[in-house]
């Protein structure tokens, strides 16, 4: 049997924390082993309580969400730890900024229950996600403003014509499932031509994916999703 996904909840607001603890250790796929105030906190729960997925508020005292993130995925210990960005705001810069920190999903605070326990999945599996408004906006941002925060070695240069075009699906929000079927693949090729790519890339999820696709220029906002 498989173990429940041990969820850390950071948020500055009690009630907030109360509702979300509630909603998630009603799944039986998932436990709350810890609830932090601020992001210092969460950073020392996340190492103490051992958690698999940090639910992370952006704007929190004493240290925010972005900086406890960027503190997460700095350290070896805690390589493990994703954390899924939830706040009230769902500006260019909050996007753009909790991902190059290392967050692997973003979803608004108005997101419904069901939808949020969805997300944890997901994002719990090794997968990224985005909510689809500031999705639009991170693409348009990274346009604007290249940022040299993801680590990229050698970039898309160095990858094969293949590995081109999973990254140019990846980048497109296709799952592995979807890469195969768009490729002709079987879903664990998919899988390893993903983990290839982020190891030359330096990435450290798919989410890191979908910023050096933008940035090198290898998608353009607004292509049709082709290989």
């Amino acid at each position: 049997m498989t173990s429940p996904v041990r969820v850390l909840l950071a948020d500055d607001q009690t009630l907030v924390r109360a509702a979300f603890a509630m909603l998630v250790d009603s799944a039986p796929d998932m436990e709350v082993v810890g609830q932090a105030g601020t992001g210092r906190a969460a950073v020392d729960l996340a190492r103490s309580e051992r958690a698999d997925l940090v639910v992370m508020d952006i704007r929190m005292p004493d240290l925010d969400g972005i900086e406890a993130t960027r503190l997460l995925a700095a350290d070896e210990d805690l390589a493990g730890v994703k954390v899924l960005m939830l706040t009230t705001y769902d500006t260019d810069e909050h996007v753009v900024d909790a991902l190059r920190a290392g967050a692997s999903g973003f979803l608004v605070k108005d997101t419904k229950p069901a939808e949020l326990l969805d997300a944890i999945r997901t994002v719990a599996a090794g997968d990224s996600l985005l909510s689809p408004g500031p999705t639009a906006r991170l693409i348009a941002r990274v346009l604007r403003a290249p940022d040299t925060g993801v680590p990229v070695a050698g970039g898309p240069d160095g990858l094969s014509e293949r590995e081109r075009q999973v990254l140019r699906l990846v980048a497109r929000g296709l799952n592995n499932q979807e890469v195969a079927d768009t490729l002709g693949l079987s879903p664990l090729t998919a899988k390893t031509h993903v983990s290839r790519i982020m190891g030359k890339l330096g990435a450290r999820d798919r989410a890191q994916l979908v910023i050096i696709a933008y940035e090198s220029g290898l998608v353009a906002p607004g292509s049709v999703v082709s290989p």
